[in-house]
Parts: C-alpha cells; sequence; structure tokens
C-alpha cells in the first residue's frame, strides 16, 4: 500500500479533491462537491491522457481514500475523508 500510494501526481489530486469548485471547471452534471469530478478533469489538470487519469484514481479508490459515483455514463470521484483521517492517525501513531 505504501510504496505504491506514494506519487506527486496522486497527492495533487487528493489536495485538489479538498476544494473541487476552485480547481476544476464547472461541470455539466453532477455538484462537484457532494457527487466529485470526472477523470477527463482530473487529466486536463494534471496534463496527461484520460487513461492515465483513471490509473491513478482507480488506485486511490482501491486504497479507499476515493469514493466513485456513477452519473449517467461517467464515474465521478470524491474524497473519503473518513478513510483519509484513518488513515493520517495510523501514520500519527508510527504504524
Amino acid at each position: 500500500m505504501l510504496r505504491t500510494s506514494v506519487s506527486a501526481r496522486r497527492l495533487d489530486i487528493l489536495e485538489w479533491l479538498k476544494d473541487p469548485v476552485a480547481h476544476f471547471p464547472p461541470q455539466r452534471h453532477g455538484d462537484p462537491v457532494e457527487d466529485g469530478v470526472t477523470a477527463g478533469a482530473v487529466a486536463d489538470k494534471l496534463g496527461v491522457r484520460r487513461s492515465v487519469a483513471v490509473t491513478h484514481l482507480g488506485l486511490l479508490v482501491d486504497l479507499g481514500l476515493l469514493r466513485t459515483r456513477k452519473i449517467r455514463r461517467r464515474t465521478y470521484y470524491r474524497r473519503d475523508e473518513v478513510r483519509i483521517a484513518e488513515v493520517a492517525r495510523m501514520f500519527e501513531k508510527g504504524w
């Protein structure tokens, strides 16, 4: 978990998703705070192909740090604040 989760890009994604309204353009569907943002929006912000963004997002989902929601045909990603707090506490305790 630790080796694969540490990446500047993934840390950037987590940071941007703290305040998606400030970091991503408006979306046609879904509320960026409640529903999250699309992989396409993340890819544009990172300056990479969508498939690269999906790989980063998928890892963060697998780690439980992001939640997904399907709206129409798109998947939206948002932070799982409870899980992030749990992981932070584990590191604070010297896990």
